[in-house]
């Protein structure tokens, strides 16, 4: 056996590496008990003991997996970091199966890793992802892993947590189909614990929502009626199945939905449609589609993405008999979210927006801005809170920060230097792209596929609305064109060639740069010299070695105790940020620049994942390679907390990596599997991703 440490394979070095000895089949196996065999792989190569195989490791990277196999198969060894993570992954896989004996086979350790990647995404973390809220998902789906506790705080630190015991469904008053189907669950199976609530009929006020947050629950979700197996007559309730983040996650959150279902249209079709399902319900029910189907998040969105998903998945579905249907409530549901919620004056509203510190935090999140109160009423950290939440306290200035605190976390960017402080006093870039892109989608979907002329039926009327009133596609490509004179004259900076958010308060562009200055390029709203300008001089201050930032090194900062870092701010990128970019690029003919920018995250990814043992993760760090996972700021990195295997990876990344992949070529593909650098592959004849 090999004493010594190998090199690590460095970003030119081909990762999917066999052995040297000539007429080693590609098909070479061996059965090996599962319980012995990963015993002594973790003796020797786990030598940090976290139950990972990773490039930290100091074994000698060689296993002679045949000793465990019998004396004909004791050749069969396995080196390298990738080869001894995939035999982890494999053995631990069998021993969940409950399987004493597996049969690994060469060509799963040898394993293409974008092939690998793609395989577990598409037929197993995605279904790990699933949820649904009825009698054979709610004890997985309605458990919410950031609120079932009491907490207690000594000064800034969280001393205990206490399980709350009671699962709680909250159903609007408009869903009387889905109250009893869980009032009688309840009844039916008393082991669950399912408090079931009815929602307020009219509107749900701050008030009402921070009256519940002792007492938070899940929000119902669309069912329906399905015929029972060999039984024509006997029908059932059954929940519509949604996605969630992560294995944090229970819920069904707005924007990681879609980013997820980008990544599902080609395999997990009836998946995407319930979440388009899903949605519409929400704002049927709900006014608008929450931030996630939490009661603490009643006053909250996040940002709207419907009718961008809802015509992807109608172009996959069309043939389908319910296409066309599924197509029209969301194009309903949608002009009703906008005219309700995002558009509606005046936007900030305490009735509608909420009151008091985000109930979902932890009490040490809010540890700086309650600490010179805490001083000044000789309190501790958490009563200082509860009497601010409470009302026992009235500070002036904790309102201001927490409207725009709550701003941004609809924004989906918390936090971020770019908008933290001001958020609600911004009108920002990326929030009138997607309405943009919403006037433009409404426009397009009533002109091609319901002849101009839309009526508008009962429960997506407008107030003031008739049942029955018609809309034509004329009225929305005025407003996207009034959107896109405006986003020119308060957005757009000539000189800088970038578009910049407006701070409506002081009447002036912000001087903050975010990556979202690319979106108008994926919702057509630049034209062709803006788009040229973006890319000449905006693109370079957030390309990255892996990828795009979410902002500018200079908005970012000089990170310090009065600045610390962000989580949406440089050196850290996203999936969603990659992938409207990639897609606006390719639009407006910057073929070369999509692919660049593609192939950097893919390649990121890919090295991720063969380095640290199928690692994939919520944000990277995008300006290094070697560790871009490794990101602790804030709230830390979603898809780091496993041992042995990944189960999910992270949602949207998952759907980022499909929909890239799905863009390249063989040749790509190869030299993404061969650890090639973009700087490598670039000088080959053969670059590119199409």
């Amino acid at each position: 056996m090999v004493s010594t440490r190998p090199t690590v394979v460095n970003d030119s070095t081909p990762i999917v590496s066999t052995d040297n000895d000539e007429g080693k089949s590609k098909h070479e196996s061996v059965s090996v008990n599962v319980e012995t065999a990963m015993h002594h792989l973790l003796q020797q190569e786990d030598t940090d003991r976290n139950c990972l195989i990773t490039i930290d490791d100091q074994g000698p990277k060689d296993f002679p997996l045949g000793l465990y196999g019998g004396p004909e198969q004791s050749k069969f060894d396995v080196q390298g970091v990738y080869q001894l993570s995939n035999l982890l992954q494999e053995l631990f896989m069998a021993q969940q199966q409950g399987l004493t004996t597996a049969t690994i086979k060469r060509s799963q350790l040898e394993e293409d890793p974008v092939h690998r990647l793609e395989r577990l995404i598409t037929t197993s973390w995605w279904d790990n992802l699933t949820r649904r809220l009825d009698a054979d998902g709610i004890d997985r789906a309605a458990p919410d892993n950031l609120t079932r506790r009491i907490a207690h705080a000594d000064g800034t630190k969280l001393t205990a947590l206490k399980p709350e015991p009671t699962l709680r469904i909250y159903v609007p008053p408009g869903a009387p189909e889905q109250f009893a189907y869980y009032s009688t669950l309840a009844k039916n199976r008393s082991g669950l614990e399912l408090d079931v609530q009815w929602l307020p009929d009219g509107e749900v006020t701050a008030d009402f929502i921070k009256s519940i947050n002792s007492k938070p629950g899940i929000l119902a979700l669309d069912m329906e009626n399905v015929q029972l197996q060999g039984q024509p007559v006997a029908r059932q309730m059954k929940g519509l199945p949604f996605i969630v983040p992560g294995d944090q996650f229970n819920e069904l959150y707005n924007w990681d939905a879609c980013f997820c279902a980008l990544g599902m249209l080609d395999n997990h079709l009836p998946v995407v449609k319930g979440i388009v399902k899903n949605f519409v319900f929400e704002i049927k029910h709900y006014g608008k589609i929450l931030n996630a189907n939490r009661s603490y998040y009643l006053g909250r969105a996040q940002p709207p993405l419907l009718t961008w998903l809802a015509l992807k998945t109608f172009h996959r579905t069309k043939h389908e008999p319910d296409a066309m249907d599924i197509l029209r409530a969301a194009i309903l549901a949608a002009r009703k979210e906008y005219h309700v919620w995002w558009t509606s004056k005046p936007r900030l509203d305490e009735e509608t927006v909420g009151k008091g510190s985000p109930p979902e935090c932890r009490p040490t999140v809010f540890a700086h801005v309650f600490k010179p109160y805490a001083d000044k009423y000789d309190m501790t950290l958490q009563e200082v809170s509860d009497a601010y939440n409470n009302g026992s306290i009235s500070e002036p200035d904790l309102d201001v920060f927490f409207d725009h605190d709550r701003a941004v976390r609809e924004s989906g960017h918390d936090t971020s230097n770019r908008v933290e402080g001001v958020c609600a006093d911004l009108a920002t870039v990326d929030l009138n792209c997607l309405l943009f892109q919403i006037e433009n989608d409404i426009a397009s979907t009533i002109s091609t596929y319901f002849d101009d002329n839309l009526a508008i039926p009962e429960g997506f009327v407008i107030r003031g609305e008739k049942v029955g009133t018609v809309e034509t596609s004329q009225i929305w490509r005025e407003r996207l064109e009034r959107r896109r004179a405006a986003m020119d004259k308060y957005f757009w900076n000539e000189k800088k060639g970038i578009y910049l958010d407006y701070n409506t308060v002081k009447r002036e562009q912000s001087t903050a740069e975010s990556v979202t200055s690319l979106w108008p390029l994926w919702c057509g709203a630049a034209n062709k010299s803006q788009a040229e300008r973006l890319v000449e001089l905006a693109l370079p201050k957030f390309e990255c070695i892996g990828g795009l930032s979410s902002t500018s090194e200079s908005t970012r900062g000089t990170v310090t105790d009065a600045n610390p870092q962000k989580q949406w701010d440089y050196p850290y990128g996203w999936a969603p940020h990659q992938v409207l970019a990639w897609d606006g690029l390719k639009s407006y003919d910057f073929k070369n620049e999509a692919d660049r920018l593609t192939y950097r995250w893919l390649h990121m990814m890919t090295k991720t994942f063969r380095n640290w043992n199928g690692t994939v993760v919520e944000k990277y760090d995008v300006t290094q390679l070697e560790r871009s996972h490794s990101v602790d700021a804030e709230y830390g990195n979603q898809g780091r907390n496993f041992k042995y295997a990944p189960q999910e990876g992270f949602g949207w990344t998952n759907g980022s990596y499909i929909h890239g992949v799905s863009s390249m070529g063989d040749e790509a593909r190869k030299a993404l599997a061969d650890g090639v650098s973009w700087e490598d592959f670039s000088k080959r004849d053969v670059a590119g991703t199409t």
